[in-house]
């Protein structure tokens, strides 16, 4: 049976054997006593790249996202964020269970936010009024396509968020695919949050986990935080030296998956049927819609499936295809040739 081409998502990706090996050969301790030197060396690189004191390993993004907005608010808190933004979108409402605060959702475009709709998303003080004391950012942004923050937006909000007394945290799920796309260092990016997050297991290829980092007092927080969330891990080196395999050989080509979807993009936007805009494909996610009535997403998810192309629903008629490291120049064009193949069977 032939091997799938599924770009449901880049965190299908399996360790190469080489991020296997090093997971084996991995030294371990007891990470919840400090004492696993590969967590510990995983941290402290992570740390150095960001620019920032410290780092903790977590077994997920949202474990991450959740544990800084805990971190950085109280009970009763208003946090500013685009309307499709992960919390919202894929925590399960995490964010009311844990931290019992309330989100702001802001109409971003494409997902991203600018300093004036976060000015002015902030009311004044009023016991009416939950208070804003936390804006997130999701850089890059899934739902918004794979969408990139300029830096100098980022530093405005930055800035912005400083004089209305507001934290900041970046969810980098993706970061490094938007630091591949714009040739900035993660850190040009970090140095603007009081948090940020990152995954290990998306496009960089590891099988599990996420960093987040701050400083060392707000680190000393999450730790606690983790052990609440149930994420006190053991002998987490194994999957830790996969982090560290992933962060010595994989970022640099994050390129060529944003090649792959640039061209996925290009392919798809020839055939009559979809609606695609190759010129928002910025890093590695093709957000495309279906526009042959009578075939909604899910339809033609299914019948791409049937030709060995997996993809995601994305809605009633927009489908989502993310590239990544098992899947190569040669599958673009079998997910281009499976579309064209269930477009031309409604054709006929």
């Amino acid at each position: 049976m032939p091997i799938p081409v599924d770009l449901r998502s880049d965190t299908v990706t399996r360790p190469t054997p080489a991020m296997r090996a090093a997971m084996a050969e991995a030294p371990v301790g007891d990470d919840v006593f400090g004492e696993d030197p590969t967590v510990n060396a995983l941290q402290e690189m992570a740390a150095g790249l960001l620019g920032k004191e410290a780092a903790l390993f977590v077994p997920s993004g949202t474990m991450a996202n959740q544990i800084a907005i805990r971190i950085l608010t109280d009970p009763g808190d208003e946090v500013l964020l685009d309307a499709q933004s992960h919390p919202i979108s894929s925590e399960s409402g995490a964010a009311a269970v844990i931290s019992s605060v309330t989100f702001r959702p802001l109409p971003g475009h494409r997902g991203l936010l600018s300093p004036e709709q976060v000015r002015a998303a902030v009311r004044p003080e009023n016991i009416h009024y939950a208070p804003a004391r936390l804006c997130c950012l999701e850089n890059t942004h899934n739902q918004g396509g794979g969408s990139v923050y300029a830096l100098e937006t980022v530093a405005a909000i930055r800035e912005t968020a400083a004089d209305l007394g507001l934290s900041i945290h970046l969810d980098g799920a993706r970061l490094f695919n938007a630091c591949a796309a714009t040739g900035h260092a993660p850190s040009d990016y970090a140095r603007h949050a009081d948090t940020v997050s990152f995954c290990l297991s998306k496009g960089l290829g590891a099988p599990v986990g996420s960093i987040l980092a701050g400083s060392r007092g707000l680190m000393k927080k999450a730790l606690r935080w983790r052990k609440v969330m149930g994420g006190g891990m053991r002998q987490a080196g194994i999957l830790a030296a996969g982090g560290i395999y992933a962060l010595t050989h994989h970022v640099a080509r994050l390129a060529e998956d944003h090649e792959n979807a640039a061209v996925l993009a290009q392919g798809l936007a020839g055939l009559r049927g979809l609606e695609v805009r190759p010129e928002e494909v910025e890093t590695n996610i093709v957000i495309f819609r279906v526009t042959r009535p009578g075939l909604g997403a899910a339809e033609f998810v299914r019948r791409l499936a049937a030709r060995q192309v997996l993809m995601l629903p994305f809605g009633l008629d927009a489908v989502r295809a993310v590239t990544h490291l098992d899947v190569n120049r040669a599958g673009m064009e079998t997910a281009i040739q499976a579309a064209r193949a269930v477009l031309e069977l409604e054709d006929g």
